[in-house]
């Protein structure tokens, strides 16, 4: 089990992480305004709302999250699912026994084995660990597809 409430303080709102991004970032920009949410999957994310608290691992410089994080912004508004992000993570080329430099990462990167990113983890509110999704969405799905087959067990 994980203290959700030591998560969600040692992290930051998603909402607020993506308005940190430089506005000229446009990977992240285009993904914001081009991605379309099933409203159909979305309704079957709000039956698990209240219970379910996602954190993802996150840099400016990553292709998958600048695709995936704004995206996942747009899903946890319209589901009513609470996002937290461990962002800004930064690699640490001069230690090779160490893939993060720590800081400006977050000690969690070594608490939860970040070794790709974006790492978008799905918790019940009580600290249980329900799934995972590593850099993208299984080939097919969609990235609110994949949240609700993790929350449907």
């Amino acid at each position: 089990m994980y203290d959700i409430s030591r998560l969600r303080k040692n992290s930051e709102k998603l909402e607020s992480y993506l308005a940190s991004i430089p506005s000229d970032n446009q990977v992240f920009a285009k993904a914001r305004k081009d991605y379309q949410i099933e409203e159909k999957i979305i309704e079957g994310l709000k039956k698990y709302a209240k219970d379910a608290f996602i954190v993802v691992f996150s840099a400016e410089w990553c292709p998958d999250c600048a695709n995936n994080l704004p995206r996942l912004a747009k899903i946890s508004k319209e589901a009513g699912i609470e996002a937290r992000v461990f962002g800004h993570l930064i690699r640490d080329p001069l230690n090779p026994k160490e893939r993060w430099r720590i800081p400006p990462s977050p000690p969690e990167v070594r608490e939860f084995n970040v070794v790709k990113i974006p790492l978008i983890l799905v918790f019940s509110k009580k600290g249980e660990k329900l799934g995972e999704i590593v850099e993208n969405p299984p080939e097919g799905m969609s990235l609110e597809e994949a949240l609700l087959k993790i929350l449907e067990g």
